[in-house]
């Protein structure tokens, strides 16, 4: 499954059978947290009236893209969109509780933001079960100038931030020009792994 996990960028407009999309968001809700934290949601979106007014979002008013990065264009026929989001309040309150031994909320406690970051696992774990599901998946961004419009748009509360999002769908490998993988190679272990010692 690992081996044939890749970003693909182009659907049929196929739907997804239900039980496939339950099976997707089961395993996402495997991903593990900082103390059991589970500081993430999921908004799932499907269908003209869902999908329509995010696509249109993403790429401008005016339906094409625009600065804001690259058209969507075939991305736009995934007939799922998975948007994981983090809320950093759920962990800074889970490690102020009396097991955890911090008696504060202060975000300098955290090296790194880890509500991110588990909401990352949560991200892969659906890119992984979509291969287990013989089917399609790609992680993209959402640009932060975005994300109040977005917020308003589907009544996400402002605790709750979208990492990025996830289509999922049937590949159309006729449409799919392919990312960065056609231009750059993957490292090999000895370039990436540095062992003992950098």
């Amino acid at each position: 499954m690992i081996s044939k996990r890749h970003m693909v960028r182009a659907y049929t407009s196929e739907p997804v059978a239900p039980e496939a999309v339950e099976r997707i968001l089961s395993a996402a809700n495997h991903a593990p947290s900082a103390g059991f934290s589970q500081g993430y949601a999921l908004l799932t979106l499907d269908g003209a009236q869902q999908l329509g007014p995010f696509w249109q979002l993403l790429s401008g008013d005016d339906g094409e893209a625009d600065a804001r990065g690259p058209s969507f264009e075939p991305v736009t026929r995934a007939p799922l969109v998975v948007v994981p989001l983090s809320c950093k309040d759920i962990y800074l309150d889970r490690y102020a509780r009396p097991d955890k031994g911090w008696t504060d909320r202060d975000e300098s406690h955290w090296p790194v933001p880890y509500w991110d970051i588990d909401t990352g696992f949560l991200a892969l774990l659906m890119l992984l079960a979509a291969v287990d599901e013989g089917l399609g998946a790609l992680f993209f961004g959402i640009s932060p100038e975005l994300i109040p419009q977005f917020r308003r748009l589907y009544g996400v509360p402002d605790a709750y931030t979208p990492i990025g999002a996830v289509a999922i769908g049937h590949p159309d490998p006729a449409s799919d020009r392919g990312g960065s993988s056609k231009v750059i190679k993957r490292r090999a272990l000895d370039d990436l792994v540095h062992r003992g010692h950098w």
